[in-house]
């Protein structure tokens, strides 16, 4: 029988230090999670750093200052280093979440195999066959062309769901594995189009809408990939007439022919970027971190307007926003003096004045369409991403919206002097924090995910009606009084937006991984994909 530790002359365990990190551990997440002045996402980073160092605190107690028997330490500390080992053999960090947390997957989970390339030639892409789409019969079925729908505005206007998904659930008619994007999908005709990452290749992909089977791809060297933002673009095609317009994470513009992906012309919006470092001199490592790719890669969806198409390069030397020609790919326009940020471009008409809104240096901007000039500006946001695009809710009125605290804003726009326009703040509130979820109005009140929580905002005042339901950072569309949301999780879900109560109607399991890609609703077919897998499925109209 092992003898006591005071009867050998031994001093006990000292487990005073143990149970005093401990407490402090706690009191320090509950201190974390109860400030009121930090943002949920910030919540969770310190939440996740206070473990991390008590737990190299506790080891170090172990070790130091637990007064065991040295072998019995060693032993002990091995057997903590081989937990830690044995975790990261069997998992892998897969990103994280909209909230920050990081997703931890099991490394023998495999992501479903990808078909090879259809050409070898960058350029010159496999036209579709003629057997590749057939012919659709009935009336036709609309468009849904660009980012956000057919008004760039999160609303597919003509269509009303069936609500009862109990006898009319939604319908997979395939399923298929595509390569890792942030980027949703457009539907034109009989043909859908989206961007992937194939190894070191950036896709532009066209896929027959009723098979899911490629008509055509185009792909670019290039890959941008991070732990925290994932691999592979962040935007989503835009089609106008028989072209094909697009940007990749790492700046790269093309302007590809509809039928065949052949490409017509194409640029780099990094060449901007470059161009100013190399105007401002300097070591070669300064101009490097001049003309970095942002933090999260490029993300602004093309606008295409008047036959040009508008990107955000960023830069301090008039690049803050360029416009190119639709037709032929020349400069046409630069202007501002802003760094990028991760909204689209978004074309409005406020106080009776055509206007491409823009966020970036924590700013919002407006932007002449024709020329580029500044109509006005005002600062929003502070030091983290702005993503949600702008919201018209009036003639002269426009929501503004960011997560990470901020919130939302409304501001009213008319004239003001030398031409130019005037943006005065009507309210501002904490109420509406959408992150990358953007924001739909239905009469008086504006709808949006709040820091991953499903809320009404009143737009008289900036009241918050209710706020219930924890989607997670998803993406949706509002389809007439009904609103289509992709949970963050990868469950579909049927919401009835009212200022009196969040509705939750129905919901359908299509993916069981983190989804933040935007959906297509064409008709009543809606296209949904994550970062490994496409899915069309059929639902019910009224």
């Amino acid at each position: 029988m092992a003898e006591p530790a005071a009867a050998s002359g031994r001093p006990p365990l000292r487990l005073w230090p143990l149970w005093l990190l401990l407490f402090l551990a706690a009191a320090g997440v509950a201190a974390v999670r109860l400030d009121p002045g930090s943002t949920f996402q910030d919540r969770n980073l310190r939440s996740l750093l206070i473990g991390i160092v008590t737990s190299i605190l506790v080891v170090l107690w172990w070790l130091l200052g637990s007064r065991a028997r040295w072998k019995l330490r060693g032993l002990g500390f091995l057997a903590m280093l081989l937990a830690v080992g044995i975790g990261a053999g069997l998992f892998r960090i897969r990103g994280v979440s909209g909230d920050l947390l990081p997703i931890l997957e099991p490394r023998w989970r495999t992501r479903p195999s990808l078909p090879g390339a259809l050409t070898t030639a960058a350029t010159s892409p496999s036209p579709a066959s003629p057997q590749s789409a057939p012919a659709r019969t009935g009336p036709p079925r609309p468009d849904f062309a660009q980012y956000l729908g057919p008004n760039r505005d999160t609303t597919v206007p003509g269509i009303a769901l069936n609500p009862d998904w109990a006898q009319h659930p939604p319908q997979v008619l395939w399923r298929i594995p595509v390569g890792s994007a942030w980027s949703g999908f457009v539907i034109v005709g009989e043909l859908a189009l989206t961007q992937e990452q194939r190894d070191e290749e950036e896709l532009v992909t066209c896929r027959n809408l009723t098979t899911g089977a490629r008509v055509w791809e185009h792909s670019d060297v290039a890959k941008y990939d991070t732990v925290i933002a994932g691999t592979g673009p962040r935007q989503t095609p835009v089609v106008v007439g028989d072209r094909v317009y697009t940007m990749g994470a790492t700046g790269l513009v093309n302007c590809l022919d509809l039928a065949t992906g052949r490409r017509i012309w194409g640029t780099n919006i990094m060449d901007l970027a470059k161009r100013d470092a190399e105007l401002k001199g300097g070591t070669p490592g300064q101009r490097t971190n001049i003309a970095r790719l942002p933090d999260w890669g490029y993300a602004g969806i093309p606008l295409v307007v008047d036959g040009r198409v508008i990107v955000q390069p960023g830069g301090d030397r008039g690049r803050s926003l360029a416009a190119f020609s639709a037709a032929n790919g020349a400069l046409e326009w630069t202007a501002g003096d802003d760094s990028v940020d991760y909204s689209s471009p978004t074309l409005l008409t406020l106080g009776g004045v055509r206007q491409v809104l823009i966020f970036s240096s924590r700013k919002i901007s407006a932007h002449d369409p024709t020329t580029g000039r500044i109509l006005w500006q005002r600062p929003f946001g502070g030091q983290f991403p702005l993503v949600a695009n702008p919201l018209a809710v009036g003639p002269d009125r426009v929501l503004l919206s960011a997560g990470y605290g901020v919130g939302a804003e409304l501001l009213e726009v008319n004239p003001g002097t030398n031409g130019a326009l005037a943006a005065t703040s009507l309210w501002s509130s904490r109420r509406l924090k959408a992150k990358f979820h953007h924001p739909v109005r239905l009469g008086d009140y504006a709808y949006a995910l709040d820091d991953g929580i499903w809320a009404c905002l009143d737009l008289k005042d900036g009241s918050q009606p209710w706020k219930a339901g924890r989607y997670g950072h998803g993406q949706g569309l509002l389809v007439g009084k009904h609103y289509l949301l992709m949970a963050e999780s990868g469950e579909l879900i049927l919401l009835q937006p009212t200022p009196e109560a969040p509705i939750e109607l129905a919901r359908f399991r299509i993916f069981d991984r983190k989804t933040w890609n935007p959906i297509a609703l064409a008709g009543d077919l809606l296209l949904v994909r994550n970062d490994q897998e496409a899915v069309l499925l059929k639902v019910a109209l009224q």
